[in-house]
Protein backbone atom coordinates (compact mmCIF):
# COMPACT_ATOMS: atom_id res chain seq x y z
CA UNK A 1 0.00 0.00 0.00
CA UNK A 2 1.53 3.21 -0.64
CA UNK A 3 -0.16 5.79 2.25
CA UNK A 4 0.48 8.49 0.44
CA UNK A 5 2.02 9.88 -3.09
CA UNK A 6 3.91 13.15 -1.86
CA UNK A 7 3.91 15.55 0.53
CA UNK A 8 1.63 17.68 -1.12
CA UNK A 9 -0.76 14.64 -1.31
CA UNK A 10 -0.33 14.28 2.34
CA UNK A 11 -1.29 17.50 2.93
CA UNK A 12 -4.29 17.39 1.26
CA UNK A 13 -5.36 14.63 2.07
CA UNK A 14 -4.59 15.25 5.66
CA UNK A 15 -6.65 18.62 5.49
CA UNK A 16 -9.35 16.91 3.79
CA UNK A 17 -9.70 14.10 7.25
CA UNK A 18 -9.62 17.48 9.38
CA UNK A 19 -5.93 18.15 9.82
CA UNK A 20 -3.99 20.66 8.69
CA UNK A 21 -0.27 20.06 8.49
CA UNK A 22 2.62 21.95 7.78
CA UNK A 23 5.02 21.51 5.39
CA UNK A 24 7.67 19.92 7.82
CA UNK A 25 4.52 17.63 9.26
CA UNK A 26 3.07 16.57 5.79
CA UNK A 27 7.28 15.72 4.42
CA UNK A 28 7.41 13.72 7.38
CA UNK A 29 4.35 12.08 7.38
CA UNK A 30 4.85 11.31 3.71
CA UNK A 31 8.14 9.85 4.47
CA UNK A 32 6.90 7.83 7.45
CA UNK A 33 4.99 5.81 4.75
CA UNK A 34 7.33 6.15 1.81
CA UNK A 35 10.17 4.73 4.32
CA UNK A 36 8.10 2.38 6.27
CA UNK A 37 9.47 3.79 9.29
CA UNK A 38 7.90 4.81 13.08
CA UNK A 39 7.15 8.20 13.17
CA UNK A 40 8.30 9.98 16.35
CA UNK A 41 6.41 13.21 17.12
CA UNK A 42 7.75 15.11 20.56
CA UNK A 43 6.68 18.50 21.81
CA UNK A 44 4.06 19.68 25.08
CA UNK A 45 0.38 17.91 25.70
CA UNK A 46 -2.32 19.46 23.53
CA UNK A 47 -0.63 19.99 20.09
CA UNK A 48 -2.27 17.28 18.03
CA UNK A 49 -0.02 14.65 18.17
CA UNK A 50 -2.51 11.79 18.56
CA UNK A 51 -4.69 13.86 15.78
CA UNK A 52 -2.32 13.46 13.37
CA UNK A 53 -2.28 9.38 13.89
CA UNK A 54 -5.91 9.68 13.94
CA UNK A 55 -6.11 11.94 10.43
CA UNK A 56 -3.94 9.58 9.10
CA UNK A 57 -6.03 6.37 9.62
CA UNK A 58 -9.06 8.45 8.32
CA UNK A 59 -7.28 10.06 5.53
CA UNK A 60 -6.25 6.49 4.50
CA UNK A 61 -8.90 4.20 5.66
CA UNK A 62 -6.65 2.39 7.77
CA UNK A 63 -7.56 0.74 10.86
CA UNK A 64 -6.59 2.91 13.97
CA UNK A 65 -4.91 0.37 16.45
CA UNK A 66 -3.84 2.37 20.00
CA UNK A 67 -1.48 1.77 22.37
CA UNK A 68 -1.88 4.24 25.84
CA UNK A 69 1.55 4.26 27.43
CA UNK A 70 1.28 4.56 31.15
CA UNK A 71 3.89 4.07 34.36
CA UNK A 72 3.47 0.30 35.17
CA UNK A 73 2.57 -1.18 31.43
CA UNK A 74 4.08 -4.64 30.75
CA UNK A 75 4.50 -7.02 28.49
CA UNK A 76 0.93 -8.96 29.02
CA UNK A 77 -0.59 -5.39 28.04
CA UNK A 78 1.24 -3.94 25.28
CA UNK A 79 2.21 -7.27 23.65
CA UNK A 80 -0.05 -10.17 24.27
CA UNK A 81 -0.35 -12.69 26.92
CA UNK A 82 -2.17 -16.32 27.41
CA UNK A 83 -5.45 -16.82 28.43
CA UNK A 84 -4.31 -18.44 31.90
CA UNK A 85 -8.30 -19.12 33.43
CA UNK A 86 -9.24 -20.94 29.92
CA UNK A 87 -5.91 -23.04 29.92
CA UNK A 88 -6.82 -23.98 33.48
CA UNK A 89 -10.23 -25.44 32.60
CA UNK A 90 -8.70 -27.11 29.58
CA UNK A 91 -6.07 -28.86 31.80
CA UNK A 92 -8.66 -29.89 34.46
CA UNK A 93 -10.80 -31.58 31.47
CA UNK A 94 -8.13 -33.16 30.00
CA UNK A 95 -7.31 -34.65 33.41
CA UNK A 96 -10.80 -35.58 33.56
CA UNK A 97 -11.32 -37.78 31.29
CA UNK A 98 -7.72 -39.30 31.18
CA UNK A 99 -8.94 -39.98 35.26
CA UNK A 100 -5.76 -37.94 36.27
CA UNK A 101 -3.39 -39.62 33.88
CA UNK A 102 -3.38 -37.90 31.01
CA UNK A 103 -0.01 -36.88 28.72
CA UNK A 104 1.30 -33.47 30.02
CA UNK A 105 3.06 -32.70 26.95
CA UNK A 106 0.00 -33.27 24.89
CA UNK A 107 -2.17 -31.46 27.32
CA UNK A 108 0.75 -28.40 27.04
CA UNK A 109 0.64 -28.65 23.11
CA UNK A 110 -2.77 -28.08 23.41
CA UNK A 111 -2.79 -25.42 25.73
CA UNK A 112 -0.40 -22.48 24.09
CA UNK A 113 -2.21 -22.45 20.70
CA UNK A 114 -4.27 -19.00 19.03
CA UNK A 115 -7.04 -20.65 21.21
CA UNK A 116 -5.92 -19.36 23.98
CA UNK A 117 -3.59 -16.27 22.93
CA UNK A 118 -4.53 -12.91 24.11
CA UNK A 119 -3.40 -10.36 21.91
CA UNK A 120 -2.71 -7.01 22.68
CA UNK A 121 -1.84 -3.62 20.38
CA UNK A 122 1.52 -4.31 19.61
CA UNK A 123 0.60 -7.84 18.59
CA UNK A 124 -2.47 -7.06 17.07
CA UNK A 125 -1.48 -5.01 14.84
CA UNK A 126 1.11 -6.43 13.06
CA UNK A 127 -0.65 -9.44 12.92
CA UNK A 128 -3.67 -7.65 10.40
CA UNK A 129 -3.18 -8.06 6.83
CA UNK A 130 -5.69 -5.06 6.68
CA UNK A 131 -3.78 -1.51 6.29
CA UNK A 132 -3.15 -0.10 10.05
CA UNK A 133 -2.17 2.76 11.71
CA UNK A 134 -0.32 1.79 15.08
CA UNK A 135 -0.11 4.34 17.54
CA UNK A 136 1.76 4.25 20.87
CA UNK A 137 0.50 7.01 22.72
CA UNK A 138 2.73 8.93 25.15
CA UNK A 139 5.86 6.36 25.30
CA UNK A 140 7.63 8.86 27.88
CA UNK A 141 5.00 7.90 30.13
CA UNK A 142 6.75 4.06 30.60
CA UNK A 143 9.02 2.87 32.35
CA UNK A 144 12.42 2.57 30.61
CA UNK A 145 12.52 -1.34 30.39
CA UNK A 146 9.55 -0.77 28.06
CA UNK A 147 11.38 0.72 25.15
CA UNK A 148 12.87 -2.79 25.33
CA UNK A 149 9.72 -4.50 24.33
CA UNK A 150 9.73 -2.07 21.33
CA UNK A 151 12.60 -2.52 19.88
CA UNK A 152 12.12 -5.83 17.73
CA UNK A 153 8.95 -4.21 16.60
CA UNK A 154 9.95 -1.21 15.50
CA UNK A 155 13.37 -2.63 14.29
CA UNK A 156 11.56 -5.67 11.94
CA UNK A 157 7.97 -5.42 12.63
CA UNK A 158 8.12 -9.03 14.54
CA UNK A 159 7.10 -10.04 17.69
CA UNK A 160 8.65 -14.07 19.07
CA UNK A 161 5.87 -15.42 21.25
CA UNK A 162 8.42 -18.38 22.90
CA UNK A 163 5.38 -20.98 22.70
CA UNK A 164 4.38 -20.21 19.24
CA UNK A 165 7.59 -18.65 17.64
CA UNK A 166 8.41 -15.51 15.77
CA UNK A 167 5.35 -13.47 14.45
CA UNK A 168 6.27 -11.21 11.23
CA UNK A 169 4.60 -8.49 10.05
CA UNK A 170 2.76 -9.88 6.24
CA UNK A 171 1.37 -5.97 6.41
CA UNK A 172 3.89 -3.02 7.71
CA UNK A 173 1.58 -0.75 10.06
CA UNK A 174 2.17 2.87 9.82
CA UNK A 175 3.88 3.39 13.17
CA UNK A 176 3.49 6.84 15.77
CA UNK A 177 4.86 7.19 18.68
CA UNK A 178 3.68 10.63 20.43
CA UNK A 179 5.78 12.36 23.52
CA UNK A 180 5.82 14.54 26.14
CA UNK A 181 9.28 14.92 26.55
CA UNK A 182 8.88 14.44 30.26
CA UNK A 183 11.64 12.24 30.10
CA UNK A 184 14.15 11.67 27.13
CA UNK A 185 13.67 8.27 25.52
CA UNK A 186 16.44 5.94 24.44
CA UNK A 187 18.93 6.30 21.78
CA UNK A 188 17.68 2.81 20.36
CA UNK A 189 14.23 3.77 19.94
CA UNK A 190 15.23 7.42 18.09
CA UNK A 191 17.55 5.67 16.03
CA UNK A 192 14.88 3.24 14.50
CA UNK A 193 12.27 6.52 14.33
CA UNK A 194 12.01 9.22 11.60
CA UNK A 195 11.26 12.70 13.92
CA UNK A 196 9.43 15.70 14.18
CA UNK A 197 8.96 18.02 16.66
CA UNK A 198 5.44 19.84 16.88
CA UNK A 199 4.87 22.68 18.80
CA UNK A 200 2.13 25.29 19.34
CA UNK A 201 0.89 26.87 15.71
CA UNK A 202 1.46 30.32 14.69
CA UNK A 203 -1.90 32.56 15.49
CA UNK A 204 -2.38 32.59 11.77
CA UNK A 205 -2.61 28.60 11.69
CA UNK A 206 -4.49 28.25 14.69
CA UNK A 207 -6.53 30.83 13.23
CA UNK A 208 -6.97 28.78 10.60
CA UNK A 209 -7.87 25.50 12.52
CA UNK A 210 -10.74 27.27 14.22
CA UNK A 211 -12.16 28.36 11.52
CA UNK A 212 -12.13 24.68 10.07
CA UNK A 213 -12.98 22.90 13.22
CA UNK A 214 -15.87 25.60 14.71
CA UNK A 215 -17.86 26.61 11.69
CA UNK A 216 -19.55 30.07 12.12
CA UNK A 217 -16.75 31.60 14.46
CA UNK A 218 -16.77 35.18 13.76
CA UNK A 219 -13.34 36.55 12.67
CA UNK A 220 -12.99 39.33 15.31
CA UNK A 221 -14.07 36.69 18.02
CA UNK A 222 -11.21 34.15 16.78
CA UNK A 223 -8.28 36.91 16.26
CA UNK A 224 -9.10 37.95 19.80
CA UNK A 225 -9.51 34.32 21.21
CA UNK A 226 -6.18 32.64 19.71
CA UNK A 227 -4.55 36.42 21.03
CA UNK A 228 -5.65 35.59 24.42
CA UNK A 229 -4.90 31.70 24.31
CA UNK A 230 -1.17 33.40 23.11
CA UNK A 231 -0.81 35.49 26.34
CA UNK A 232 -1.53 32.24 29.01
CA UNK A 233 0.75 30.16 27.08
CA UNK A 234 3.16 32.64 27.95
CA UNK A 235 2.35 32.34 31.57
CA UNK A 236 3.46 30.19 34.33
CA UNK A 237 0.47 27.46 34.35
CA UNK A 238 0.36 23.90 35.55
CA UNK A 239 -1.56 23.02 31.95
CA UNK A 240 -1.20 25.41 29.09
CA UNK A 241 -4.00 25.46 27.02
CA UNK A 242 -4.08 22.88 23.82
CA UNK A 243 -5.36 23.50 20.32
CA UNK A 244 -8.30 21.41 21.48
CA UNK A 245 -8.95 23.41 24.20
CA UNK A 246 -9.03 26.31 22.00
CA UNK A 247 -11.88 24.48 20.25
CA UNK A 248 -13.85 24.16 22.79
CA UNK A 249 -13.18 27.53 23.69
CA UNK A 250 -14.57 28.83 20.59
CA UNK A 251 -17.42 26.11 20.89
CA UNK A 252 -18.57 27.47 24.30
CA UNK A 253 -18.72 31.39 23.43
CA UNK A 254 -20.83 30.63 20.07
CA UNK A 255 -23.01 28.57 22.89
CA UNK A 256 -23.18 31.56 24.76
CA UNK A 257 -23.43 33.73 21.64
CA UNK A 258 -21.04 36.03 22.65
CA UNK A 259 -19.72 38.35 20.05
CA UNK A 260 -16.73 40.37 22.17
CA UNK A 261 -14.10 38.87 24.09
CA UNK A 262 -14.11 40.81 27.17
CA UNK A 263 -13.01 40.57 30.21
CA UNK A 264 -15.92 39.48 31.78
CA UNK A 265 -16.42 37.21 28.77
CA UNK A 266 -13.04 35.42 29.44
CA UNK A 267 -13.78 35.22 33.19
CA UNK A 268 -16.73 33.75 32.68
CA UNK A 269 -15.65 31.05 30.51
CA UNK A 270 -12.27 30.12 31.32
CA UNK A 271 -13.62 27.20 32.48
CA UNK A 272 -13.50 25.81 28.76
CA UNK A 273 -9.94 26.56 28.31
CA UNK A 274 -7.66 26.36 31.82
CA UNK A 275 -8.54 23.22 34.43
CA UNK A 276 -6.94 24.11 37.49
CA UNK A 277 -7.71 26.39 39.94
CA UNK A 278 -4.32 27.81 40.34
CA UNK A 279 -4.18 28.32 36.88
CA UNK A 280 -7.67 30.55 36.85
CA UNK A 281 -6.49 32.43 39.52
CA UNK A 282 -3.09 33.53 37.65
CA UNK A 283 -4.84 34.24 34.61
CA UNK A 284 -7.18 36.52 36.44
CA UNK A 285 -4.28 38.29 37.75
CA UNK A 286 -1.26 38.20 35.35
CA UNK A 287 -4.47 39.36 32.16
CA UNK A 288 -5.44 41.69 34.50
CA UNK A 289 -9.44 41.05 34.75
CA UNK A 290 -11.63 42.52 37.37
CA UNK A 291 -12.63 39.55 39.42
CA UNK A 292 -16.57 39.22 39.62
Amino acid sequence: MTWFESPADAATRLGAAGYLADAATATTTYLAGALEKPLLLEGPAGVGKTELAKAVSRATGAELVRLQCYEGLDEARALYEWNYKKQLLRIQAANASNNAGGDWNATHDDIFTEEFLLTRPLLTAIRRDEPTVLLIDEVDKTDIEVEGLLLEVLSDFQVTIPELGTVAATRRPFVVLTSNASRELSEAVKRRCLYLHLDYPDAAREREILQQQVPGLDDRIAEQLVATVARMRELELKKAPSIAESVDWARTLIALEIRDLDEKAIRDTLGAVLKHQSDHERAVKELKLNRA
